[in-house]
């Protein structure tokens, strides 16, 4: 017998609380892919003025909005990416993540990110969307409750260590390439096994149901960890293809041509990243992040010209990044902006997209959605960064201030800098003793939040 019209409606409504999201239906939340690199500086991206071929990443550019004054969260790897992640200053951190966590070093395997350090993916996850880290992660190894799954990612596929042999996926001789929470052994080249994974996924998300959040973190350019049996002890080394060597052939410095060879790889795969995203029929609702965790270090042929400084020092070319980000029809194509922004403002301002609050978390960006869709001007900004000592890598602690257009800097030996980056971004006037009101006005505000930020 048919239901009488009123309880047929009712049943159906119901129902129809309990049907899965189509994709068209999923698609109304922005899908988030964070292409995320490593040790690559700003003159190692080819729309940035770098003699190396990046015509892919180019293309972001072209489709998309290039920042001139974007830094990452620090200048060396843990912490940059515990602070993108979090949406927090990395001396916020309960293990106080402020230098590279070290894969063989037994204190080590007892730190890293910790229950309570809301990531990203977390947040997005309980919020309906798909997660997953592809790639590099480096905020914790030494037990399952470090690794991303234990973190808001429902699937990893990558590895922990600061590094990896390109070759044998292994850290020295070490295995170190996981998915999910199980070791698997692999064959083939990093770059390519990063890509791939994420081409696996982007096809799966056609027909899911829900929206997704992919941080996608490769490991190039930054060299390998081989092994040398010799030794009987790991080794840095350049580990470039030698079909890449040849396309740039061109580059006469032996670690730097072997260093763009690594870069063309990974722009090549960047490429097939996006071929997928836009073939599956993604790309129109995915905002697509570049950026790189901070600056190159020039002993494994990265650049930062014309900025001064390199990895793991809080000069600008530590820490001033290329950043491109890509939406179309919501990012205006082939724009630049010289707003200062940093890694941290992606948390807040992914969330706004997503339409996720945050009001419960402590947030240490600001939402930028404004600038990205509106062109609407970012307020004055203060940003604070500080590196921790590290013996093993024979690194001191560092900490620099940037207000307004002001900046200040404490090295490793104490050694104090100020500097007008408004007229000098290149850091080499040194205005400590002609603005000593703006020195002691920054030391004593430098200090006020170091003290506020300690765990």
């Amino acid at each position: 017998m048919m239901l009488h019209n009123p309880r047929r409606w009712l049943l159906l409504f119901v129902l129809f609380l309990f049907v899965p999201l189509t994709h068209s239906e999923a698609a109304e939340r922005p899908n988030f892919l964070i292409i995320f690199t490593d040790d690559q500086g700003i003159n190692d991206v080819g729309c940035y003025g770098s003699e190396i071929p990046t015509p892919h990443i180019d293309q972001l550019a072209k489709e998309g909005l290039l920042f001139r004054q974007y830094y990452s969260a620090s200048a060396i790897c843990t912490p940059s990416r515990f602070g993108i992640l979090t949406g927090r200053n990395p001396s916020r951190s309960q293990d106080q993540l402020l230098g590279a966590l070290m894969f063989m070093s037994e204190v080590d395997r007892t730190r890293g990110i910790q229950p309570g350090e809301t990531t990203i993916a977390e947040v997005l996850n309980r919020n309906g969307y798909q997660t997953a880290l592809i790639g590099k992660w480096h905020l914790g190894h030494g037990a399952k409750s470090f690794l991303p799954t234990s973190h808001g990612f429902d699937l990893f596929r990558g590895h922990t260590g600061g590094c990896i042999d390109y070759f044998t996926m292994t850290y020295g001789n070490l295995p170190d390439w996981y998915h999910n929470q199980q070791y698997v052994s692999e064959n083939g080249y990093a770059t390519d096994l990063i890509t791939e994974e994420a081409e696996h996924f982007l096809k799966d998300q056609r027909t899911a149901n829900k929206p997704f959040f992919l941080f996608l973190s490769y490991n190039a350019p930054h060299f390998g960890k081989g092994w040398s049996p010799g030794n009987q002890s790991p080794v840095n080394i350049m580990q470039a293809r030698g079909s890449d060597l040849k396309r740039v052939g061109d580059i006469k410095d032996k670690v730097r041509r072997e260093f763009a060879a690594m870069t063309v790889a990974l722009d090549d795969g960047i490429g097939r990243v996006m071929s997928t995203l836009k073939n599956n029929g993604l790309d129109k609702n995915t905002l697509v992040i570049f950026m790189t965790d901070h600056g190159g270090t020039y002993v494994y042929g990265g650049s930062n010209h014309p900025f001064r400084g390199a990895k793991a020092t809080l000069f600008e070319g530590g820490i001033r990044v290329p950043c491109i980000m890509r939406w179309p029809g919501k990012i205006k194509a082939a724009t630049e902006t010289s707003e200062v922004t940093w890694a941290l403002d992606l948390f807040p301002t992914i969330c706004q997209f997503a339409n996720v609050e945050t009001s419960g978390l402590t947030l240490d960006g600001q939402d930028i959605s404004g600038l990205l869709t509106r062109q609407t001007p970012v307020e004055n900004r203060e940003l604070f960064w500080q590196l921790g000592p590290h013996k093993e890598l024979k690194r001191g602690r560092w900490t620099a201030l940037r207000q307004g257009d002001w900046k200040y800097i404490q090295n490793e030996a104490g050694e104090e800098f100020l500097f007008d980056l408004k007229t000098d971004p290149y850091e080499k006037q040194n205005q400590m003793q002609h603005k000593t009101e703006k020195l002691a006005e920054l030391q004593k505000r430098r200090d006020e939040i170091a003290d506020h930020l300690s765990p």
